[in-house]
């Protein structure tokens, strides 16, 4: 649940709902109470299917189409990759917030922690501890600034319900953001590792892939509450980086350093979780765990060594890997839908709900649309 959670809550994340708040202000709650809904409902259905087949999602793309497994695994591999390195430069400006050291050091120091993360004895217990400690610091941290800054709480509110304006492109934005690429499957395979498969974990499954979501949407709106209430309150926010700005208007020089504390915690998860699941990608479950382990320390720090080089994700890496992102989900998220649809061999007896299945195939439909937006993108880059 938190490793699904702290892996969608990264640099982008962040970056996103700062940008949003200060665009929409108070109307940016309908958008966000909107994508936590239908990411309900694709999370629902992703859980629910891995988690009843017993099987990863490149494992039931090869059994309903040969191929279609490992082109969805090249896709979050290079994917995870260009994110990675992403990843690792919020981690370096995380540390360079919070105690002035230097970027490029902060972010090789966090490549070495997540690296000895996979290392430990007990490397899975020690995974989902961190994920946890860090989830919950990002939340109590958040929610501070939240309440130092004052945010109007009940024109918020109001909002999430009855708009004052509709941004489509930002709904869509949010949901890929939320559950796009690697995210859709953290959480699920993590599951896998962890033994909890079958018809009677049902529930387990379900509640864990909602939590998922939620928790990722309570950082979302704290985030969402914080900046509102600096920009509420007459701010203009102008540097590069919105929501740092924010932290320190509304908390002082403290602000900025509990503001380097949450964009570290989200980044080094992001790496911890995009490094996890792009390596489950590639192995299967038969794989001995130690050396899928050595597998993803070596992911960690291809990606550390790239950000060295580079100092970070080369702006046209990333727009094309967000490309790819939108790809990942109509593609995935239908071999789910179809494994739960056609195929009731792989169910083990499981009978899926038609109402889960009618809500899985609405999202699917705005999951093309994702895929249309894109690749409209990618279509620019290549012109």
């Amino acid at each position: 649940m938190f490793l699904m959670a702290t892996s969608a809550v990264g640099p982008g994340f962040i970056t996103q709902t700062s940008t949003f708040t200060v665009a929409l202000g108070a109307a940016f709650a309908f958008a966000i109470l909107v994508s936590i809904l239908v990411d309900i409902a694709v999370q629902l259905n992703v859980w629910r299917v891995i988690g009843v087949t017993g099987r990863r999602a490149q494992e039931l793309g090869n059994l309903v189409l040969p191929g279609v497994g490992w082109f969805l695994a090249a896709l979050i591999f290079l994917g995870g990759m260009v994110f990675n390195i992403g990843n690792t430069a919020g981690a370096g400006l995380g540390l360079n917030a919070m105690l002035g050291v230097d970027a490029k050091i902060g972010g090789v120091v966090s490549a070495v922690i997540a690296i000895a993360v996979f290392l430990i004895k007990r490397a899975g217990a020690a995974l989902d501890r961190i994920v946890v400690v860090l989830g919950a610091l990002m939340i109590l941290l958040t929610g501070y600034v939240a309440v130092v800054s004052q945010p109007p709480v009940g024109l918020a509110i109001r909002n999430a319900v009855i708009p004052d304006q509709i941004d489509f492109l930002v709904i869509t934005t949010l949901i890929g953001g939320t559950i796009g690429g690697y995210i859709t499957y953290a959480g699920a395979h993590r599951m896998l590792d962890s033994g909890v498969v079958g018809p009677a974990n049902v529930r387990q499954i379900t509640q864990s892939s909602v939590l998922g979501i939620i928790v990722t949407g309570v950082i979302r709106v704290l985030l969402f509450l914080a900046i509102l209430g600096v920009v509420a309150g007459g701010a203009e926010l102008a540097s590069q980086n919105q929501a740092a700005e924010a932290f320190q208007i509304a908390a002082g020089e403290v602000g900025l350093r509990l503001f380097g504390i949450i964009l570290w915690a989200a980044s080094i998860t992001s790496v911890i979780g995009a490094a996890y699941t792009s390596i489950s990608f590639i192995t299967s479950s038969a794989t001995a765990p130690r050396r899928r382990n050595i597998y993803t320390c070596v992911f960690i720090a291809v990606s550390a060594v790239i950000y060295l080089l580079v100092g970070q994700a080369p702006t046209t890496l990333l727009i094309a890997a967000g490309a790819v992102n939108g790809l990942i989900l109509p593609v995935g998220f239908a071999v789910i839908l179809w494994v739960a649809w056609r195929r009731r061999d792989l169910l083990a007896g499981y009978v899926y709900p038609k109402w889960l299945l009618v809500v899985g195939v609405l999202a699917w439909l705005l999951t093309l649309f994702l895929g249309y937006q894109s690749l409209s993108g990618l279509a620019k880059l290549w012109a």
